[in-house]
């Protein structure tokens, strides 16, 4: 995965869902990602960096994967390329009743 350059852009936005759903959408204009490498990023040090470059172990978004799931959460990504990658995080909103 490349990187946004100076002119790129991060959104963050949050929103409630009538299904009792909060969601933390993070939207870029970076390059975009392949359906290929879509499929792979949430692998264990999965990356797309070259060796030499030696940034990451390509363990960030496993492990965010595993602390989502973990507290009843889901994490989709869409990405086009030349467009942007856009990640949608899902957690249902509990009420304590008492």
């Amino acid at each position: 995965m490349e990187e946004i350059n100076n002119e790129g852009e991060i959104l963050i936005t949050s929103q409630c869902t009538d299904q009792k759903i909060v969601q933390i959408i993070i939207s870029d204009t970076g390059p975009g990602m392949s359906a290929e490498t879509m499929k792979n990023i949430f692998e264990p040090f999965f990356t797309t960096k070259a060796k030499a470059e030696k940034k990451g172990t390509g363990l960030g978004l496993s492990i965010s994967y595993g602390i989502i799931q973990k507290l009843g959460g889901k994490i989709e990504v869409n990405s086009e390329i030349g467009v942007g990658t856009t990640f949608i995080i899902s957690f249902p909103i509990y009420i304590e009743k008492g």
